[in-house]
């Protein structure tokens, strides 16, 4: 028979910040940030406090997303049995700890409001999923030690040691919130792990995306001009413009100012999660001023009426044009080594151009400008000269 309190389901999902009661000693205690937990107060019999008195103290009975109330009340009744009997409960209750798949699954869903997008909030989840649910996932969160965590990272360390990186990571959160929840205690073993560098180093192998070099830019623009497909439209603005695919795919039409001629990139679509300025050259015009025709949400739009071109669209297009030496996003590096071996330009202003954080924190807090009008003269240069039509020198 279930337990009655005065809390129901709604209103725990619901309070706000405070000590709500339910009756009996039990409270759903909801701090600022909106989390919720269970305490149950007890007056233990026969023990005294610092000054002489009955002895009340307050234990956790875990997470409101992880107890039902139902849950609470019978834990917070046998927590309150012992304390007639004079036990404490600190050390006699037995604890009904989650699993590590259950706190990683809820940790997860806490999470999913700061995720940038979707995408990076399955992926965080998809990594444990992967490595550590089949190994550690239903163990009790408590019993999760140096070798619990080694039997997951070890196996990935050397092969995928950027996806391990992630994974220890992670692992590492899901640990953290059980102790601040009660159910953990002492040292994350995944720190431990690190400070003894138990693991071997693995010395990072950079990746590089593969880039034109820019003396044959001018002989590939050439090329897409003849083709009359939408990627090649797209993937003309974005070798003029020097943006990452996402930025120059997810471009609409209010985003443009055509008057003071810039394209402003919001900070929802941009990697450094700040808006960004592009100066609109003529070239860069006349490749989306006809597209207005179309009336399209997207300024690139795809083979579905107002969604935008597929991501895989230029890299394809690429492939069909036998330019394999290059990736859509090598040509960001591709104008960088223009913009340093023949504009000569300040190393900040090309940096700018690719939307890059330039300089430490306390450089950036006073270079608040965005240098619109002398990246607006580089770029007018870089469209000269990829338009310019000439072929590289054999």
């Amino acid at each position: 028979m279930a337990l009655s309190g005065k809390l129901t389901k709604k209103l725990v999902e619901n309070l706000g910040a405070g000590r709500h009661g339910d009756g009996n000693g039990l409270y759903l205690v909801v701090d600022a940030s909106g989390a919720r937990r269970w305490i149950v107060r007890v007056v233990v019999k026969g023990q005294k406090n610092k000054k002489g008195g009955p002895l009340r103290t307050d234990f956790g009975l875990g997470s409101a997303d992880l107890v039902t109330p139902n849950q609470a009340r019978e834990r917070a009744l046998e927590y309150r049995r012992m304390a007639r009997q004079g036990l404490n409960p600190r050390y006699n209750a037995q604890q009904e700890v989650p699993t590590f798949e259950e706190v990683a699954q809820q940790v997860h869903i806490e999470r999913l409001p700061t995720w940038k997008n979707v995408k990076q909030g399955q992926q965080w989840i998809n990594t444990l999923r992967d490595y550590a649910f089949p190994k550690i996932g239903r163990m009790p969160i408590d019993s999760i030690g140096q070798p619990e965590v080694m039997m997951c990272l070890a196996p990935i360390w050397t092969e995928k040691n950027e996806t391990a990186r992630r994974l220890s990571q992670r692992i590492k959160v899901v640990l953290d919130v059980a102790k601040s929840k009660g159910f953990r205690s002492g040292e994350n073993p995944v720190t431990a792990i690190k400070d003894a560098q138990v693991l071997p180093k693995v010395k990072a192998k950079p990746k590089h995306h593969k880039a034109m070099q820019w003396q044959d830019v001018p002989a590939f623009y050439a090329q897409l001009t003849a083709r009359n497909a939408m990627a090649a439209k797209a993937l003309m603005f974005t070798c003029l413009t020097a943006g990452r695919t996402g930025e120059v795919l997810g471009m609409r039409w209010e985003e443009v100012d055509f008057e003071n001629r810039i394209w402003t990139c919001p900070a929802a679509r941009m990697k450094t999660d700040e808006e960004h300025r592009v100066p609109l050259t003529d070239e860069m015009l006349s490749i989306i001023e006809p597209l207005l025709a179309m009336q399209s949400d997207y300024v690139f739009e795809g083979q579905k009426r107002h969604h935008p071109l597929s991501n895989m669209a230029m890299l394809m297009l690429l492939r069909r044009m036998d330019v394999a030496e290059a990736t859509v996003h090598g040509l960001r590096s591709t104008f960088r080594d223009w913009a340093a071996e023949v504009a000569n330009v300040p190393r900040e202003v090309a940096e700018k151009c690719l939307a890059h954080a330039v300089g430490n924190d306390v450089e950036r807090a006073y270079a608040r400008s965005d240098l619109l009008e002398k990246r607006r003269a580089l770029m007018f240069d870089w469209s000269q000269y990829v338009a310019s039509g000439n072929i590289r020198d054999a």
